[in-house]
């Protein structure tokens, strides 16, 4: 069952950082059956109070293989990297 990881990006504070992340991050989710869905762009609020400032959405093929790559070695020393150079909120989403 396909499960989703969703992150916004409310503030970069290291573009080099965010940078050197972006070039290395895609083959890290390959490497558990991941991929990107959607990268920033346009947010339409259609309903409340909540406003993405740069959504990310990621498709893995199950809760336990998201699970894996966000803890895994592999992105360790990358999410780090993000953490460091970003504001942000991310979620797990289990799909139907």
């Amino acid at each position: 069952m396909a499960a989703y990881c969703i992150f916004d990006i409310l503030r970069v504070k290291d573009a080099a950082a965010m940078e050197c992340y972006r070039t290395h991050v895609l083959a890290t989710i390959d490497r558990y059956g991941g991929r990107f869905l959607a990268i920033g762009g346009p947010c339409e609020l259609i309903e409340g109070n909540v406003k993405p400032t740069f959504p990310i959405v990621i498709e893995f093929p199950s809760l336990r293989q998201a699970h894996l790559w966000y803890d895994s070695a592999d992105y360790r020393d990358l999410k780090a990297l993000r953490l460091a150079a970003v504001d942000s909120n991310a979620v797990f989403i289990q799909g139907l």
